[in-house]
């Protein structure tokens, strides 16, 4: 999860750094419209070619290598030029061509005001900070490009940016002054983003305590580009954590965290998610100071960057302690976080969810986020197509899932159900939701399964169902037979069988297939009962030996040789032919019309030997003369050939044909294929049919089971 905080930081670094250039053009033109000429760029908005700009921006570069004055026919000269460049640096398609044309070091020299010439007008600098200011907004858009922002800090920018940071220091504060301090903010912004050593030269060069202290200035821009700027020092870099910390900014941006302006808390929060992020000390300094209770408040803000922000925040104040995450929920985090976790927008959900799943590891929250409504929320997020999402959601869930109250409401709102159909994008989440399923299943017993058994029996029809599957899949098999028999379990899955509703069918033939594989004594074939008659096997060399035969079979117009004494031992139908008043009792051949003779030879071999393989040429033929002659180790030897051979086409002609022979075992075999086998079976026209005629059979087949002792198939 600390991997996810990571991911979410980064997210948000990027967009606001996105947003930022937006930001950095409306206001710009706010500025135009007060203060600035006319524009000469706009003849240039239909050029067909950006390569036809690159003589017009050389000759606006060589008119800012030249006009480095304080004259006013200079400083205006440099302002239309900077004017002009910035036009073109808003356009991403031909910021490379500024860059080309040699536009940074011009741009980075007018970042400083010349000195004051006897030209000056009363010893005022002609438009005083406007250029300055241009320079820095201009930069700041050429930095937006990675590959510019070293070329820009080789330039030597860092310095005079700085410095701009200063000048309420020393001039009177206007307008012109909060505008060029926040220029150079937002331009270390993004001179700094997404890059380590540029974030460290700007602490090197001084200029996080100017920032600091630019917190508490009256311009609420100006406290907004300041955040902005120490939110991306801050980010992976714990030196510069460590001085903002020691500027002692903590206690200026938890009053900002109360600020009904969005755009200050917003940044405000995101200088403290990344001031704590991977930092312990820190953390603890943060809560100390204050910020738990206005971070919970900004889960209720209009703003939905605020609130995901405060949302990650929150999940990385659960991480410091268990009296943490009591003290988030105590304060009332919980009903927001749940509230966001039903927004349309994606990201608030996932944070909202990442939060939740940190507060849901203490055994104290558990049943609290369940109380206030957060299950169901939760599982809706696990149909996202969005991995991160699915994860935070699954892990918020398995934190849940440890408190015994929270189990039955999971099973009556059919979230163990979303949990096993559930399509999950990345790994790590299949595992998480295994490890709630086991968590799950080892809560079933004692007073919780006495709460499901409750449910089951006196609640609406569709609750009941879900607590029979639920059952079916998680039940210990020491209680199969008080759930599925004496609490009528087992009837709640075979009428599902019987719906119309697809997934109902399927969702009864998986748990039924389930239920049969945790029972011990079920298998493919069940072991038919040995034979009540002891056998004495002759040998292989008596099979069709006239030596001592003392009986005769025609078989196919042949005479087969056997002896009376081995068939006698064998099974109750030659015992019968023998001893009873049948009329082969005392005849010496014997006519055997119904048999061919290669299936009566390996019946023979049988009763000779104990044993004999059973190929599926046969298979049928050799289970009709065992099932006739009572052979049943026979019988048991053809059921299983036959077994291997059932299919989708052949299931229902197999199953009449355990029905014709009375083949308990095959019988079996058929109805676990038809289970098991649902999503290829359903869609054929005969299916209903065939679960009609297999539903007796099938009641039977569980109620035997169910009932069978289970240290009998130790």
């Amino acid at each position: 999860m600390e991997n996810q905080a990571k991911r979410s930081s980064k997210q948000s670094s990027s967009s606001g750094k996105r947003n930022l250039k937006r930001k950095l053009e409306q206001d710009f033109d706010d500025d135009r419209k007060m203060s600035s000429p006319s524009s000469s760029s706009s003849s240039h908005d239909n050029d067909d070619s950006h390569r036809d700009l690159a003589p017009e921006v050389r000759t606006q570069v060589e008119i800012l290598e030249s006009t480095f004055s304080s004259t006013e026919s200079d400083r205006s000269s440099a302002k239309r030029a900077i004017h002009f460049l910035s036009e073109l640096a808003k356009n991403e398609e031909i910021v490379n061509v500024v860059v080309d044309c040699g536009a940074v070091p011009a741009l980075v020299k007018h970042l400083q005001a010349p000195s004051l010439g006897s030209e000056g007008d009363g010893g005022e600098m002609p438009y005083e900070h406007e250029v300055e200011k241009g320079s820095a907004f201009t930069l700041g858009l050429l930095a937006i490009k990675p590959e510019h922002q070293q070329l820009i800090v080789d330039a030597g920018a860092l310095p005079h940016l700085v410095d701009l940071l200063k000048r309420h220091r020393t001039l009177q504060s206007s307008r012109a002054v909060s505008g060029v301090i926040r220029r150079a903010a937002d331009a270390i912004t993004n001179l700094a983003h997404e890059n380590s050593s540029i974030k460290t030269r700007v602490r090197i060069e001084g200029g996080i305590p100017p920032l600091v202290e630019l917190l508490g200035f009256a311009d609420a821009k100006v406290q907004r580009a300041a955040a902005g700027a120490l939110r991306t020092l801050a980010f992976k870099n714990d030196e510069n954590k460590n001085q903002i910390v020691e500027c002692n900014a903590l206690p200026t941006l938890i009053l900002m965290l109360r600020s009904e302006d969005t755009a200050i808390h917003y940044e405000a929060v995101g200088v403290i998610g990344n001031l704590v992020h991977s930092s312990p000390n820190i953390k603890k300094d943060v809560l100390l100071a204050g910020a738990l209770q206005p971070v919970i408040g900004l889960l209720s803000s209009s703003c939905l960057e605020s609130q995901r922000e405060a949302a990650l925040l929150l999940g990385q104040f659960a991480a410091a302690d268990s009296d943490c995450k009591i003290h988030i929920v105590q304060r009332g985090a919980v009903p927001p976080l749940i509230e966001m976790l039903q927004s349309p927008d994606a990201q608030l959900r996932e944070m909202s969810a990442f939060a939740l799943g940190r507060l849901a590891g203490d055994t104290h929250n558990q049943a609290g986020i369940a109380h206030c409504g957060g299950i169901v929320p939760l599982l809706k997020l696990l149909d996202s197509k969005n991995g991160s999402m699915q994860h935070n959601a699954a892990f918020a869930l398995y934190g849940l899932a440890d408190n015994e109250d929270n189990v039955t409401e999971l099973v009556k709102v059919g979230g163990v159900q979303v949990l096993q159909d559930g399509e999950f994008i990345f790994q790590p989440t299949r595992d998480c939701v295994a490890k709630t399923l086991k968590r799950l299943e080892e809560k079933i017993h004692g007073r919780v399964l006495g709460h499901l058994l409750y449910l089951m029996r006196v609640r609406e029809k569709i609750i009941q169902r879900r607590v029979a599957l639920v059952l079916a899949h998680l039940c210990s098999p020491d209680d199969q037979k008080t759930i599925f028999i004496d609490n009528g379990g087992l009837e709640l899955l075979l009428e599902l069988l019987e719906s119309t509703n697809m997934k109902h069918q399927r969702d009864g033939s998986v748990a039924l297939c389930q239920l049969a594989n945790k029972t011990s004594s079920l298998s493919p074939v069940d072991a038919a009962p040995p034979s009540p008659t002891p056998q004495v096997y002759l040998g292989e060399q008596y099979v069709n030996n006239s030596t001592l035969s003392d009986v005769t079979f025609l078989v196919e117009g042949k005479r087969f040789y056997a002896h009376r004494i081995c068939l006698l031992a064998s099974s109750d139908a030659f015992r019968a032919m023998f001893d009873g008043g049948y009329r082969e009792r005392d005849a010496k051949d014997i006519v055997i019309p119904n048999i061919p003779w290669n299936v009566f030879e390996l019946m023979m071999r049988y009763i000779y030997t104990g044993s004999v393989d059973v190929n599926m040429d046969v298979a049928q033929d050799l289970l009709r003369a065992a099932d006739q002659y009572l052979l049943e180790g026979l019988k048991r030897l053809c059921e299983y050939a036959i077994a291997q051979d059932i299919s989708v086409e052949n299931v229902s002609m197999m199953f009449e044909l355990s029905e014709a022979f009375n083949a308990v075992s095959l019988r079996n075999a058929c109805i676990l294929f038809i289970l098991e086998k649902f999503d290829k079976l359903s869609v054929m026209p005969w299916y209903s049919h065939l679960i009609r005629r297999i539903l007796p059979e099938t009641r039977a087949y569980f109620v035997r089971a169910l009932t069978r002792p289970i240290q009998a198939d130790l």
